[in-house]
């Protein structure tokens, strides 16, 4: 009895799966990224000094899971284990992490520099360091586990707002042109004024309270974030009141053609010619309390203007095939014409700008820890790991597992932009 052949996929998507599946190199790319994800997601279960179950005094407890709803105000511990060293508890029953330190455990008995060669003074070979400890006597390892979730957690903040702030920008451009959007003549004044005016109050005003609510907990950052984004399109919606009653004037009432390509352009134009680097630097100096996710908010407002360029090139040109014609003769809206049938169009070369985004991300959280700029002394990253290195150059460990951590990561997410690129290519063969 013959076989039925399976039907092949003549989608566009199913050609760019095939041929990117062709590219060994990529493919293996892309499993190292779900590896390095699953650490970072992992981390707690990996490494900690807190137990995955644990059994004392006839009481069943999972302090790691306890710990999320602490660190979300819902819960609290028992107040006999509140501040306890998990690490010299008497239990009736324990099942620890594989790693049984958290990156800021001290192990007085083996700090200053201990190697992963040397003899340690561990109770057992389950409590050994095997990638030493740095000068204060941190594990290592411990440190590079959580450095993972650090490094994706940079990929994925950073550019989730890069992509929304390149997206919104690119997508104006691309799609309205110079002459594609009209409004009154005091609409578009007074919205250009009250944009500059809601980011002032609702950001600048408000920078002390979301330096200080992001340092007592994501909760009260996000509460504060909020509250300046309706203050910013409170601001922006009474302007456009104002507008509708100077519309009574002829010269205000007069339809203008709004420049939003040229806009646009001048303005990722002034952004790339300032130093991303020495941009970010300027920011963090003027911060009253540092932070590592506050970096990563950084790097998302200031990387964002290649995924604009991408996605306002794509624009351009699917705006004027037959489909987009099709929409807007039906009547249908603009913002539904961008975001249902022009943006999903246009989205292929910006997965390209992500993939090397969240590369450059990494690369550039690294180099500020590695600094010390933007962080907590008690934040522990690839970056500040490698940074300890310098005040101990024996400590050839400190140096050389961070260092290539950091060339891996960097190396599979370029390698998997680059499969993506290729796979993407419109003269791609079946």
């Amino acid at each position: 009895m013959s076989k039925t052949p399976q039907k092949v996929d003549q989608s566009y998507w199913g050609i760019v799966k095939r041929q990117f599946n062709k590219n060994r190199l990529a493919v293996w790319s892309l499993r190292m990224v779900y590896v390095i994800f699953f650490i970072g997601i992992m981390a707690d279960f990996i490494a900690n000094d807190k137990p995955i179950f644990c059994r004392i005094n006839g009481n069943s407890y999972f302090p790691i899971f306890k710990s999320y709803g602490v660190g979300l105000g819902i819960a609290k511990y028992p107040q006999e284990l509140a501040n306890v060293n998990w690490n010299e508890v008497k239990y009736d029953f324990v099942v620890r992490t594989p790693i049984p330190y958290s990156p800021q455990n001290l192990d007085l008995n083996n700090k200053d520099y201990k190697s992963p060669l040397d003899d340690q003074d561990v109770e057992s070979s389950g409590w050994r360091h095997h990638l030493g400890t740095d000068n204060l006597g941190r594990d290592v390892l411990a440190g590079m586990v959580h450095g993972t979730r650090t490094a994706m957690l940079v990929g994925i903040i950073s550019m989730s707002i890069s992509v929304l702030i390149g997206i919104f920008f690119g997508a104006l451009a691309g799609y309205f042109g110079d002459k594609g959007l009209q409004m009154s003549r005091g609409r578009f004044w007074l919205s250009l004024f009250g944009l500059f005016l809601g980011i002032y109050y609702a950001f600048s005003v408000r920078s002390y309270y979301l330096s200080k609510s992001l340092a007592e907990g994501m909760g009260g950052f996000l509460v504060q974030l909020l509250f300046s984004l309706f203050l910013l399109i409170g601001i922006l919606a009474l302007c456009n009141v104002l507008a509708v009653l100077l519309k009574r004037i002829p010269f205000f009432g007069k339809k203008v053609n709004v420049p939003v390509d040229i806009m646009v352009s001048r303005l990722i134009e002034v952004k790339v010619s300032i130093p991303t680097l020495l941009l970010i630097l300027s920011i963090v100096a003027v911060m009253s309390r540092p932070n590592i996710l506050m970096v990563m908010v950084i790097i998302g407002f200031t990387s964002w203007t290649g995924i604009a360029k991408y996605t306002r090139a794509e624009l351009l040109k699917v705006r004027s095939l037959e489909f987009i014609q099709a929409a807007q003769s039906l009547g249908y809206s603009e913002l539904r014409t961008i975001f249902k049938h022009a943006l999903p169009n246009s989205l292929s070369s910006v997965l390209v700008a992500i993939a090397f985004g969240v590369a450059s991300a990494i690369l550039l959280e690294s180099s500020l820890s590695f600094l010390g700029i933007g962080m907590r002394p008690e934040d522990v990253t690839w970056g500040s790991m490698l940074s300890a290195a310098r005040g101990y150059f024996k400590a050839w460990w400190l140096a050389i597992i961070p260092g290539f951590a950091i060339f891996v990561t960097v190396t599979v997410f370029n390698l998997l932009g680059e499969g993506l690129t290729d796979a993407m290519d419109p003269r791609l063969k079946q």
